[in-house]
C-alpha cells in the first residue's frame, strides 16, 4: 500500500478507539448490547475466528506494481487538481485498479466534517466548494477512456444541501463528455433530507449508492455522525424516487460484528429494495483508527455472498476479503443486470 504522512501538520483529529467485541461491550442510546463472547452459530458462517493481531493472513497480502498505467493516472489527477478516494483512504486495491485503467474520484474536496472509526480521509474544516470541480472530472474521465465511473465525496455538512448540487453536476458533466459512460454515485446521507437525495437521483446515476458499513450494534459508535436507520432510509428514498433506480451499499466486517448481526444488517439492506451489495476485511490505517477485530476468512466471506443472492435476493454480492464498494463496480453492474 502506498505510504504517506497522513497528518504533516499535526492537527487532525481522530475518532478514539472503539472496543473490539472481546472487549466489555458497549449499547449505543435505545440499543442492546449482544452478550459479550456470543457467536450466532445458526447462520451457517464458519466459525473460524483468526484474531486480527499479528501479521495478516496470506490472502491479504497485496504486492506493489507500479506500471505505467498507474503514473500516468497519478499524473492526470494531479494535473486536475482532482482526488481520488483510492489514495486518500489507502485503498489496497490502488495498484490494480490504476493498472486497470479504473478509478474512484473523491468530490468536494479532501476534508470530511465527519469522522468514522474505520476511515483514512482527513477530518477538518472544509475548503470553498469548486464549481469547476465537475467539468474536469469528465475531462479526467474522457482522457482516461473510462466506460465506467465511480464517484464519492466527503461529507459536507458546512452546505445547505450536503452537496448535492455538485453531485448532480458532476453526473450530467460526465454524461455530456462521455456518450455511454456508466456513472456511480457514491455520497453521505444528506442529513436524510429528500430533496437533496432527490437532486441526486433526478440526474440518472446508473447506479446510487449509499453505504451502511456495520452492523446496528456497533454504528453508533463507530458511524457517530450517521444513523443506521438514516442510512437504511437513504437507500429507501432513492429506490423510491425512481423504482428503476439501481441501489448498492457496503458492510465492512472484521470491526467487532459477529456472523448473525451480519446477516441481520444484509436482511435490512434487502428490505430497502438495495440491489447490490459488496463486503470486505476491515484493514486499520494508523494506530489512531479502530483495531482490527478478527481476519474474516475467504470462506465465510463466500457464505455471505451465498446467503446474500440466494436467500435475500440481491442481483448481485461481491464479497471477499480486498472487496471494496468501487472495486471492480462496472463488472459487479454488468453482472447484475445480465440476471434481472
Amino acid at each position: 500500500m502506498p505510504t504517506r504522512d497522513h497528518n504533516p501538520h499535526r492537527r487532525r483529529l481522530y475518532l478514539p478507539i472503539v472496543p473490539s467485541s472481546r472487549s466489555p461491550a458497549v449499547a449505543p442510546a435505545g440499543g442492546t448490547a449482544l452478550a459479550q463472547g456470543h457467536r450466532a452459530g445458526s447462520v451457517g458462517c464458519a466459525q473460524t475466528v483468526i484474531p486480527g493481531s499479528g501479521r495478516r493472513p496470506e490472502w491479504l497480502r497485496v504486492k506493489a506494481r507500479t506500471g505505467p498505467n498507474y503514473t500516468e493516472l497519478k499524473s492526470l489527477m494531479r494535473g486536475l487538481d482532482l482526488h481520488t478516494v483510492c489514495e486518500e483512504a489507502g485503498c489496497p486495491n490502488i495498484y490494480e485498479c490504476w493498472e486497470d485503467r479504473e478509478a474512484t474520484f473523491l468530490i468536494l474536496g479532501n476534508r470530511c466534517t465527519r469522522r468514522c472509526g474505520f476511515c483514512d480521509v482527513m477530518t477538518a474544516r472544509p475548503g470553498p466548494i469548486d464549481e469547476e470541480e465537475p467539468e474536469r472530472i469528465a475531462t479526467a474521465v474522457r482522457a482516461m477512456g473510462l466506460r465506467y465511473v465511480v464517484i464519492t465525496g466527503v461529507a459536507r455538512d458546512d452546505l445547505p444541501d450536503g452537496g448535492a448540487s455538485i453531485w448532480a453536476a458532476c453526473v450530467r458533466a460526465v454524461r455530456r463528455a462521455v456518450a455511454g459512460c456508466g456513472i456511480e454515485v457514491l455520497p453521505a446521507d444528506f442529513k436524510g433530507g429528500e430533496r437533496d437525495i432527490a437532486t441526486v437521483v433526478e440526474a440518472e446515476p446508473d447506479v446510487f449508492a449509499h453505504n451502511l458499513e456495520t452492523v446496528q450494534r456497533l454504528h453508533a459508535r463507530i458511524r457517530p455522525a450517521f444513523g443506521y436507520d438514516r442510512s437504511l432510509d437513504v437507500l429507501r428514498t432513492a429506490k423510491g424516487l425512481r423504482p428503476d433506480q439501481v441501489t448498492k451499499s457496503n458492510l465492512i466486517l472484521g470491526m467487532g460484528e459477529e456472523p448473525g448481526e451480519v446477516r441481520e444488517a444484509m436482511r435490512d439492506l434487502a428490505a430497502t429494495g438495495c440491489d447490490l451489495l459488496t463486503m470486505g476485511q476491515y484493514l486499520q490505517p494508523t494506530r489512531f483508527h479502530l483495531p482490527v477485530d478478527r481476519w474474516v476468512t475467504p470462506d465465510e466471506f463466500a457464505q455471505h455472498a451465498r446467503f446474500g443472492m440466494e436467500e435475500l435476493g440481491f442481483a448481485h454480492v461481491e464479497a471477499g476479503p480486498l472487496v471494496r464498494s468501487s472495486y471492480h463496480a462496472g463488472r459487479q453492474l454488468a453482472r447484475a443486470t445480465a440476471l434481472t
